[in-house]
């Protein structure tokens, strides 16, 4: 696993795809005052585009998958990936101040990733289960800081200071 890869280059259908939820979430927000549930399969398609994972390995290791199977969200190179992301909402104080813990530990690494309001990556960082549970497992309740001591994927230092 590479330590802070780039984004693998999306098909554009599929980042069109991406745009247009985004889009589609912002304006629920805007009219309705709270945004769609997205995070979580934004964040799972983005941690495997961070790792490399093509457009069309990440389709294919999808199909059959549920949002509610135990332990891992997606097996990249033989590995089981579990993904945790957040996002500000962008109203006035808003800013991450806790980062959702895993419930089990049937998973390889736990990605975060932290976006911007308009779910842009600010920061992502990986974690392997052993590490994970040694340092969090008696903690109740984990913030960005927790975070940030894993290995960085992605990490934009001015945000990161900003969004939490």
């Amino acid at each position: 696993m590479q330590s802070s890869p780039d984004m693998s280059p999306p098909s554009a259908g599929l980042e069109a795809l991406r745009a247009q939820l985004v889009a589609c979430a912002l304006a629920w927000e805007s009219a309705f005052g709270n945004a769609p549930q997205i995070t979580a399969v934004l964040s799972e398609y983005d941690a495997a585009r961070l790792l490399g994972c093509s457009d069309g390995d990440y389709s294919c290791a999808m199909r059959g998958a549920t949002a509610v199977q135990r332990g891992h969200d997606f097996i990249y190179q033989g590995a089981r990936y579990q993904v945790k992301g957040n996002r500000p909402s962008g109203k006035r104080g808003s800013f991450v101040t806790r980062v959702p813990k895993p419930t089990n530990y049937d998973w390889d690494f736990l990605i975060w990733i932290l976006y911007d309001r308009t779910y842009v990556v600010q920061e992502a960082w990986v974690w392997d289960v052993d590490a994970y549970r040694v340092a969090f497992d008696s903690i109740q309740r984990l913030s960005p800081a927790h975070m940030r001591r894993g290995k960085p994927l992605v990490q934009v230092p001015s945000a990161s200071q900003a969004l939490g």
